[in-house]
């Protein structure tokens, strides 16, 4: 549950007889991760070197290669394709060697075909956007170029032109620029181009045509839809192809994909003249499998040992073993890092602390279902990505707890349902202790008004915040000791796990000594005891022990780390954010329906009128834009704060990363048949 999947290393070593034999059944188990054999010129490994492709890798690359240009050609993948029935291998052979090399010409021609006409359209619509500007021209194109004593000059200016050479001009005004030809002399070019920099003039080529402007667009559009329809028949063509071939082409692209990986494994292994060896790891619950398994196809010819494991921490692959539950959250440790083999993995403690934290920021029954609504429907989107699945899981579970406490703190768009809030209430006072009555009933109403006891809530919810903050800071602490136990050796272990002590117990002084002087809600109330040294009283002084102890363990360690010593005060307040961002979501939520409903609607109830079903129709759409809005920010603030305090707060006091990802050698086929 805390721990990844145990895992064991083995050696397998069979004569080359054996090596395709092998590698097929390790495939088709899918549980043996390879460890890449590397030539170090070791005498341990004494006369091997890394392996050759099996016989037919080169065919089967090139045959996937096509399979793979074809279907991105068709833009389709295997998510795409239903996996309700599936291929025989041999059928996919047969087909693969048949069909394959027509199905392909076929579509490289059409490709070929609709590139070249899509070429010719792009060319047609360059030439309209360069022949726009001339549209007004007060001369056919041909008239503006081709003269051996006058040269024209076209562009775009902000201001008209006036130059001191002798020239003739026509301008076509617009509120952007003014559109220019110039006729000058050959000889006055050079000059008339300077003085038209001071114009800030932005020269364009005149196009090489002959006629009128609009006339030659169009009979570039013209033939700008001819190409299109031609297009359009090609796609047409191509999407039958598609439709006819779509199972074949992806249920090939996965037996090609096996086949391929399958021929290139030696490239993995060490090999000698006549033998070959591969390591890598199992499951060590699966052990026995690979035993009995590779034992029966190779006829008792094969030598399976179990490795002994010299350095737990770096070696193995890490493969996560938790409840469903954990699932989802897995994707924030593989954002983050993958956990070390030897380390505890928070993923759990994530799946349970990510949403409660959500909840918290978000509690809103409205705002939970509509983000649990989306979640559902967003489900089938992400079918077959594995990632895309468990951010929907994320999300499901964080508006589940977001409807939880919205039930909890009684709000449903930021109204107050029908109870009142079962402990803690973040309901904000709208007009305040001086509001008339009339206000104050209208507020009460619309179900925007909270009971005075309700404002007082809102410091407790900050203490809250604070405990979560040091449970979270303790539990990371202690599974820091754990970690510095297991992962670190010699001395440093000793230091690691004592200075992991240390800042408990300076953060904990320092939580007694305050709550010696001051009473905190919800915090326990130290200020009764009687001073017996200096003013001190008993906690005080135990507080400040237990601090002084923790910063000598801390700098036992590493003396600079005392300047870090600050942020355990600011690490915890840090905390406060669930609240605060919370407390803005239900202040929008609040302003959003006393706009829309107190200010639009409601008078327009009191004496109905044309504009006043105008009115109530405004004030619906800025309910509706309002919410839509606070809802996004809400599940933004909600998902965001949380990983960071995960992140920032929390794994830096015990976490450290750098595991290898679990990736066994095989696939889980889901359109061919398991062979």
């Amino acid at each position: 549950m805390f721990h990844p999947e145990s895992m064991s290393r083995l050696l397998i070593v069979a004569s080359k007889q054996q090596l395709e034999p092998v590698i097929t059944e390790l495939y088709r188990m899918n549980i043996f991760h390879i460890d890449d054999y590397v030539e170090k010129g070791d005498d341990e490994w004494d006369g091997f070197r890394i392996g050759m492709p099996l016989a037919g890798a080169d065919v089967s690359s090139a045959a996937l290669v096509k399979i793979r240009s074809i279907a991105s050609a068709f833009g389709i993948s295997k998510d795409m394709v239903s996996d309700s029935e599936r291929s025989s291998i041999l059928e996919l052979k047969g087909r693969i060697e048949e069909d394959l090399p027509a199905l392909s010409e076929e579509v490289e021609k059409l490709l070929a075909t609709r590139n070249k006409l899509e070429s010719e359209t792009k060319e047609y619509e360059q030439k309209i956007d360069s022949l726009r500007p001339f549209t007004d021209a007060p001369a056919p194109l041909e008239l503006l170029q081709g003269f051996d004593t006058i040269s024209f000059i076209a562009g775009y200016a902000k201001e008209p032109v006036n130059l001191s050479v002798p020239h003739e001009k026509w301008e076509n005004s617009s509120k952007s620029a003014n559109f220019t030809i110039l006729a000058v002399n050959n000889s006055d070019v050079s000059t008339a181009e300077k003085e038209l920099l001071d114009f800030q003039f932005q020269k364009i080529q005149i196009p090489q045509e002959t006629g009128s402007a609009s006339h030659i667009i169009q009979e570039y559009e013209q033939k700008i839809e001819e190409l299109k329809k031609e297009i359009a028949g090609i796609s047409a063509q191509m999407e039958t192809i598609k439709n006819r071939h779509e199972f074949f082409l992806m249920s090939s692209e996965e037996f090609l994909t096996g086949s391929v990986e399958q021929a290139e494994a030696p490239l993995r292994f060490a090999t000698s003249e006549h033998a070959f060896s591969v390591t890598g790891w199992v499951p060590s619950s699966k052990v026995a499998k690979v035993f009995e398994n590779l034992d029966r196809v190779c006829a008792s010819k094969v030598y399976i040992s179990e490795l002994e494991v010299e350095d737990y921490n770096e070696m193995p692959p890490v493969e996560y073993h938790n409840p469903d539950i954990a699932k989802p959250t897995q994707l924030f440790l593989d954002l983050y890092s993958r956990p070390r083999y030897t380390e505890l993995d928070p993923s759990l403690v994530m799946s349970i602390l990510y949403p409660f934290m959500f909840g918290l920021i978000l509690g809103d029954v409205g705002y939970g279902l509509v983000l649990l609504v989306v979640a559902l429907g967003l489900r089938s989107f992400v079918k077959g990505s594995e990632a895309g699945t468990q951010l929907i899981g994320i999300l499901r579970n964080c508006s589940i707890s977001s409807i939880i406490f919205g039930v909890l703190f009684s709000e449903f768009l930021g109204f107050s349902l029908p109870w009142q809030p079962f402990w803690l209430s973040r309901h904000i006072n709208i007009g305040g202790s001086g509001a008339s009555e009339h206000a104050l009933e209208e507020a009460t109403t619309h179900g925007m008004a909270a009971a005075a006891e309700h404002a007082s809530h809102i410091p407790e919810l900050l203490v809250l915040s604070v405990w979560i903050g040091i449970f979270h800071i303790t539990l990371g602490r202690l599974w820091g000791i754990r970690n510095s136990a297991v992962m670190d050796h010699g001395h440093h272990r000793s230091l690691k796990m004592f200075s992991h002590v240390g800042w408990l117990l300076v953060m904990w002084g320092i939580l007694i000594a305050i709550w010696s002087f001051a009473a905190i809600p919800l915090m326990p109330d130290l200020t009764g005891s009687p001073a017996i040294i200096a003013g001190m009283n008993v906690p005080l002084i135990i507080g400040i022990i237990l601090a002084v102890i923790g910063l000598l363990l801390i700098a036992r360690e590493n003396p600079l780390d005392l300047m870090e010593v600050p942020t355990i005060i600011s690490n915890v307040l840090s905390y406060t954010r669930l609240i605060a961002v919370g407390l803005s979501s239900v202040a929008i939520a609040m302003v959003t329906n006393f706009i829309a409903i107190d200010m639009i609607v409601s008078p327009q109830l009191k004496s109905m009128s044309i504009f006043g079903i105008v009115l109530i129709i405004v004030g619906i759409v800025v309910f509706i834009i309002g919410h839509v809005g606070n809802t996004a920010l809400g599940a933004l603030g909600g998902g965001l704060h949380p990983l960071r305090l995960h992140y920032v707060e929390f794994f830096t006091k015990f976490y450290r990363g750098g595991g290898r990802k679990y990736t066994p050698f095989g696939m889980v086929r889901r359109l061919i048949e398991q062979n």
